[in-house]
């Protein structure tokens, strides 16, 4: 696969600085029964990385320690480590708010029926990967079946009373296809409420439009077909300086599943370590003391895909 990090390294993009730490997300590991054309993971069924049990106590070691609202789990799918339901429920026992980034077709795999109702047991926020309300689009980037099986999937959670009682948050994700940034977030929920209802009976809560980031498989597509500088010319163009205030690196801190910190999901896929005090890469076991506010945030040209439009990060749109 042709790797666009060699060209994101070098940018202009504006200096930034952390702010309180709010939300945690864990990459429980690669592993996924899916091999998404976005995926700026490269997830997939042949991977094998996983969190263990010593990464994911030092995790709830520093949740003891640090006043962290939020516990992101994503992967992959997170729900494939074996050590989820215990994380899950150290969590929430601590009081945390659990997203949990659901790709839907991974709750009727063989092993995992039981994981639905675990997480609204629970109280988990299901965000959930569902790039289009129509079956060909969606199975153009996420493969045959796809679609039908997070229909059903969908239909369980809803059975389960997610997306209905407060306590348990159904939130969709939309990812365009193709080079095109997210249209309105507002104006795409209504559509997606409306047509999920009538075709399906399917109801959420909120729907999130993230742009695709020129990393990993979706960067080597675009290498691939020549769409690399076309596609960063329509980030850049688009960039809005006011949604520098509410990137979410500012208070995101983005865990791989070794227990290394990152400034965010897409630094990690593209090894580019939270910086402190000159190392060249920092582990969660050195952060159990230290408050990060004000710390330099390592940026790169892919930073231009989160401010782009109305700006991207992993709870949707900036633009409120």
């Amino acid at each position: 696969m042709l790797d666009t990090r060699p060209l994101l390294l070098k940018t202009d993009f504006p200096l930034l600085k952390r702010g309180t730490v709010e939300t945690l997300q864990v990459n429980l590991g690669y592993k996924c029964n899916l091999s998404c054309t976005h995926c700026h993971v490269n997830a997939g069924p042949t991977r094998t990385e996983q969190m263990t049990r010593e990464i994911v106590n030092l995790v709830l070691e520093y949740l003891n320690v640090r006043p962290v609202k939020t516990m992101d789990l994503t992967g992959g799918a997170p729900e494939l480590n074996p050590h989820f339901k215990y994380l899950v429920e150290e969590a929430k026992a601590r009081g945390m708010e659990v997203i949990d980034r659901c790709n839907l077709t991974i709750l009727g795999e063989p092993g995992m029926e039981d994981i639905a109702a675990f997480m609204a047991e629970k109280g988990v926020t299901v965000t959930a990967s569902l790039p289009c309300y129509s079956e060909q689009n969606v199975e153009k980037q996420r493969g045959k079946h796809v679609y039908w099986e997070s229909i059903t999937a969908l239909k369980k959670l809803n059975s389960l009373g997610y997306g209905a009682e407060p306590e348990k948050q159904l939130n969709l994700v939309f990812n365009p296809d193709g080079i095109n940034l997210p249209p309105a977030q507002v104006s795409l929920e209504q559509d997606y409420k409306s047509e999920l209802k009538s075709r399906h009976g399917i109801i959420f809560n909120k729907l999130f439009t993230i742009t695709n980031m020129p990393i990993s498989r979706f960067g080597g597509m675009l290498l691939a077909k020549g769409l690399y500088h076309p596609y960063m010319s329509t980030l850049r163009d688009s960039y809005r300086e006011e949604n520098l205030d509410t990137v979410m690196c500012r208070n995101l801190l983005s865990i791989d599943y070794q227990g290394y910190v990152y400034d965010c999901d897409f630094n990690q896929m593209l090894k580019l370590p939270l910086a402190i005090n000159g190392r060249p890469k920092t582990h969660l076991s050195e952060l159990l003391d230290k408050n990060l506010e004000h710390n330099p945030i390592i940026t790169g040209e892919h930073c231009f895909g989160c401010t782009a439009g109305q700006g991207s990060s992993c709870s949707g749109s900036l633009e409120v």
